[in-house]
């Protein structure tokens, strides 16, 4: 994925001004792909050259108004051709997991201590991922755009589900370590 087609997505969803793309990304979109405010408004710049967006007309002109964007035909036409395009998955690189096969030769060090903060902040967005889920998606809402962002969501709590559970076995794992060093 990248970041002008999740903009593209974004504005298709609702036509929006960087700032308040920013706050979607901040409350949606940056769950799975996050940017930054400059990043934002750096892709803009460049999907508009492209042609694939335009600002929207100013109700009123004012000098310092922010600029609220659409998505042009040839903007959507990207879009469709992205999203139908194949791709291979992405191979898995984590740290926390590199880290575990370094501990293995050089001491375990601190890393208990970690392996509970990280199930802590997993705990912690699988309840969040929750309670959205309960706010967003009742019994019955189940539009084919509804029925899609839901599945985009229920990846999210599949994910964070097994790394709760992942992180528990490890931490058990931890447990039973002869000689290991107390988080």
């Amino acid at each position: 994925m990248s970041l002008p087609h999740a903009i593209l997505t974004a504005l298709l969803e609702k036509p929006s001004s960087g700032l308040e793309l920013t706050r979607r990304f901040d409350r949606s979109i940056g769950y799975f792909w996050s940017a930054t405010h400059q990043q934002i408004y750096r892709e803009l710049g460049k999907l508009e050259a492209e042609g694939y967006i335009r600002a929207l007309p100013a109700e009123q002109p004012a000098r310092g108004q922010k600029k609220s964007y659409e998505v042009l035909p040839a903007g959507r036409a990207e879009l469709a051709r992205w999203s139908a395009e194949s791709q291979d998955p992405k191979p898995l690189r984590d740290a926390l997991l590199l880290r575990l096969r370094a501990a293995a030769v050089v001491g375990t060090a601190g890393l208990e201590a970690d392996l509970r903060r990280h199930l802590e902040l997993h705990q912690r967005q699988l309840a969040e991922y929750e309670e959205i889920e309960r706010r967003d998606f009742p019994p019955g809402r189940d539009s084919p755009q509804d029925r899609l962002r839901h599945l985009v969501l229920r990846a999210g709590i599949d994910l964070e589900t097994f790394w709760t559970q992942w992180l528990r076995h490890a931490l058990a794992e931890f447990a039973e370590l002869p000689g290991r060093e107390p988080a």
